[in-house]
């Protein structure tokens, strides 16, 4: 399989997934700014959408959305226990994690990493960013995991709370987050990711 990647992007939480399952993959870095791929293919002709994450599998197949990716990673080694068994009413659980992590706390950063934005989107979003913590505060609880035990939505949740230092948003009024972006981030996995990914 191969991973297109940018660096601290969401395709974060899929390298994550692999390295948690350690299946064979290479990882390709993209420049999403270019288009291009670090050794120069245009990424716009192996990923007509020109985001990541991306993941090529070994019969030449494309897949896209990290939503689909998470699940399609965690059901080639489901012993591994990082999706609930298709069919199963924890799956849905999971599925609805995914939803809210990626229509809700996602795409609210948009308008911040974007210059074009005005500061009444920016507003907005960050209005609707905190609504959204919250939430999350309150639905983690003295859990340590969202759905009790660790999953693909707990890497996809811990890669967009990654982005919170790079729009200025604090986390500390939210011990409860902070304490859960250490627990995800002292995984050996989520180590092994981010230094692959040259972002410590």
């Amino acid at each position: 399989m191969k991973l297109y990647y940018s660096p601290g992007a969401c395709s974060l939480a899929s390298h994550i997934v692999l390295k948690e399952l350690d299946l064979p993959f290479e990882a390709v870095q993209v420049n999403l700014k270019t288009k291009t791929t670090k050794a120069g293919a245009d990424f716009s002709a192996i990923n007509p959408k020109g985001y990541v994450p991306a993941l090529v599998l070994d019969d030449g197949r494309l897949l896209t959305e990290g939503t689909a990716i998470l699940q399609y990673l965690a059901d080639q080694k489901p012993a591994a226990g990082l999706a609930p068994a298709p069919g199963a009413f924890e799956r849905y659980r999971l599925q609805e994690w995914l939803g809210f992590i990626n229509s809700e706390i996602h795409k609210n950063f948009s308008p911040l990493f974007n210059p074009a934005s005005s500061a009444d989107a920016k507003d907005t979003a960050r209005a609707n960013l905190a609504k959204r913590l919250d939430y999350l505060v309150t639905a983690l609880g003295s859990q340590e995991y969202l759905t009790g035990r660790y999953s693909v939505a707990d890497a996809y949740l811990y890669t967009v709370l990654g982005w919170t230092s790079h729009v200025g948003i604090d986390l500390s009024s939210r011990p409860t987050l902070v304490a859960y972006q250490a627990r995800i981030g002292a995984r050996a996995a989520v180590k092994a990711a981010r230094a692959d990914e040259g972002i410590g």
